[in-house]
């Protein structure tokens, strides 16, 4: 799902103001690594131990770290919190990376679909073309093959479902999703590869245009408008993304979605990440914190593993927390653009 789900995160955000008096000066620029104990991060004492440790049998099957084998050997099986938050504590350190960021959120959504178009639903979900190269790749910025204005004007005859159009641009955005239909049936859109050219996030377009205010610009705003300007209006907005994905169609067997790095995603302790900067099943502690937001919760202080990327989630402190699947979760996803402070933790 990788990409997919992360792809936004919802990256329709921009980034946070930056605030530097949550953490101790000496841990900011740091020119090399310097261990904390985890007893003095941010929010631990407040986290769920029990919980982590899921996020951390995660990393074990993917992580790349050699110490790794030797600490998931040791993981306790069905620990009360005393024992979880013990276990955690002597046996990892946090280095904490240098600068600040941000942290968005990402979910699979699930969508009302028709097998025919319709005036409402004319959207199609296009299945990966024959002629899309073997893995996206982009030239001088700008996509291999064509953008996503001139792919939406090209016949769907194998059209595999027809979506609304601001919900199928939504579902490119996280990457997948599950697609509902009237009979009661549901299947997962599947991310199946995209025409190469980068994600552009709608929303500072939008707010630049007054289209938006800032403290307004969750997706559930941005979807709002877009329908209620269904038509040229929404199109020529969404158009600004030149980013577009192609699908196949899976059956919904109700779980949440694998990973990029194959793993399924464990709620609320999984995170896309940029692989540039990231090894797979890498343990973070997430410090969140300044939502710009409305309705957003105030703080994210946890420990996630890095089990999936996405094409908007670049940089060293930069996460997309994967907080489930549904009405609900996309709700939160939706809000979440908090400035971020980001530690990895490492095997002591």
């Amino acid at each position: 799902m990788g990409a997919a789900l992360a792809t936004a995160g919802v990256a329709l955000a921009l980034a946070a103001c930056a605030q530097t008096d949550r953490i101790p000066s000496a841990f900011l620029n740091l020119a090399t690594p310097q261990g904390v104990a985890l007893s003095d991060l941010p929010g631990w004492s407040e986290e769920d131990h029990v919980a982590a440790l899921r996020a951390v049998r995660a990393a074990c099957s993917v992580s790349h770290d050699p110490e790794m084998p030797f600490v998931c050997a040791d993981l306790p099986a069905s620990p009360d919190e005393r024992a979880a938050r013990t276990w955690l504590e002597r046996n990892f350190l946090a280095v904490p990376l240098a600068g600040q960021g941000r942290l968005t959120g990402y979910f699979m959504p699930i969508y009302d679909a028709k097998r025919r178009r319709s005036e409402a639903f004319s959207a199609p979900v296009r299945p990966r073309p024959s002629d899309l190269p073997a893995a996206d790749q982009t030239v001088g910025g700008r996509a291999t093959y064509a953008q996503r204005a001139e792919i939406e004007e090209r016949p769907a005859s194998d059209a595999l479902a027809w979506m609304q159009p601001e919900d199928l641009f939504f579902m490119q955005v996280q990457g997948a999703g599950v697609l509902a239909f009237p009979d009661g049936d549901r299947a997962k859109a599947v991310f199946d590869g995209s025409n190469g050219a980068p994600f552009v996030g709608i929303a500072q377009p939008m707010r630049a245009q007054s289209l938006i205010s800032d403290s307004a610009s969750s997706a559930d705003a941005i979807h709002d408008w877009l329908l209620a300007h269904r038509g040229e209006e929404a199109k020529a907005i969404m158009d600004l993304d030149p980013r577009y994905v192609f699908y196949r169609l899976t059956v919904d067997d109700g779980q949440d979605p694998a990973g990029s790095v194959g793993v399924r995603l464990t709620p609320g302790r999984a995170a896309a990440v940029d692989p540039a900067y990231h090894s797979p099943g890498e343990l973070l502690w997430i410090d969140a914190y300044a939502p710009t937001l409305a309705g957003a919760f105030p703080t994210y202080r946890r420990l996630v593993a890095a089990l999936d990327a996405g094409g908007a989630i670049k940089g060293p402190v930069r996460a997309d927390l994967y907080v489930g699947r549904g009405e609900t979760a996309g709700r939160e996803a939706g809000r979440i653009r908090h400035v971020l402070t980001l530690y990895r933790l490492e095997p002591r």
